[in-house]
């Protein structure tokens, strides 16, 4: 069975014994190690989960980074405190352009696109700033990446058409500050790690080329153990969908094949 802990376990193992150093997606920014891996995990919810994966790293001495959403079933500042005194990075999972348009939608309605825009945008930056302040009372976060929110009309990213992240002491968007026709970038996104298909926006400019499409966490430990992956990764989990329990293991399998459906329509029609 795939996307299970155990699995994760033995990738983790794999790329360790293949002499990949493991950064952090600050650390990468600062000093990218010419072979290294960016383990980076959106925890949009059971942020338990990604406490588990901290801790499985941390046994291995391996670090990564964590970005948390300012909700509540993904805020959780007891476990943003833990997965941070394991030596890890704490970043944003920021949403901001969805939050404002719901807030804002009834107050707009006769008015242009552009315009609703603009004004979304404003109250999307002050939104930001307050939820950055929030999470910062936790760690000094200088990392930040988008949450796609595949149902909104706007991309959590269009805020920075208007506005500069590092005006708010922010150092890099993975979005915008990696280069993905050298760093090879792999997410699970869909559950399954060739889910561009699938995925409304966790998608990259000039991804980089590889032989063959990894599906499954089985196909990316046998390139590894070919010696087969490039030097340079960036992997995004979401690590509520990883769990040695049937019944959850069951449950995630089911409500992504269902999910991938409508996001697969939803990009046919956007």
């Amino acid at each position: 069975m795939d996307f299970t802990i155990d699995i994760y376990k033995c990738l983790l193992n794999l790329l360790q014994k293949k002499g990949y150093n493991f950064q952090t997606f600050q650390k990468f920014l600062d000093n990218p190690l010419p072979k290294s891996i960016v383990l980076r995990h959106d925890v949009d919810k059971l942020p338990e989960n990604s406490l588990q994966f901290a801790q499985i790293q941390h046994k291995l001495g391996i670090k990564g980074s964590y970005y948390f959403r300012i909700v509540p079933e993904s805020f959780n500042p007891n476990i943003i405190e833990e997965i941070a005194n394991l030596g890890h990075e704490i970043g944003f999972h920021y949403e901001t352009m969805d939050i404002a348009a719901k807030q804002l939608n009834s107050e707009f309605r006769i008015q242009n696109s552009k315009l609703q825009e603009v004004n979304i945008a404003k109250k999307a930056i002050e939104l930001f700033e307050e939820q950055l302040d929030k999470l910062r009372q936790y760690y000094p976060v200088k990392t930040i990446c988008m949450h796609g929110s595949p149902l909104s009309k706007y991309d959590n990213k269009l805020l920075w058409k208007y506005y500069n992240y590092r005006d708010f002491g922010v150092i890099g968007e993975p979005y915008f500050d990696v280069d993905f026709s050298k760093v090879l970038y792999l997410t699970d996104t869909g559950r399954r790690w060739d889910g561009e298909n699938v995925s409304v926006r966790d998608k990259v400019k000039n991804k980089k080329t590889k032989d063959k499409s990894f599906k499954s966490t089985h196909d990316i430990m046998l390139a590894a153990k070919k010696s087969e992956l490039p030097n340079q990764i960036m992997f995004t989990f979401h690590p509520q969908r990883w769990t040695d329990h049937l019944l959850a293991w069951t449950k995630e399998l089911v409500l992504q094949n269902t999910k991938n459906v409508a996001k697969f329509i939803l990009n046919k029609i956007r």
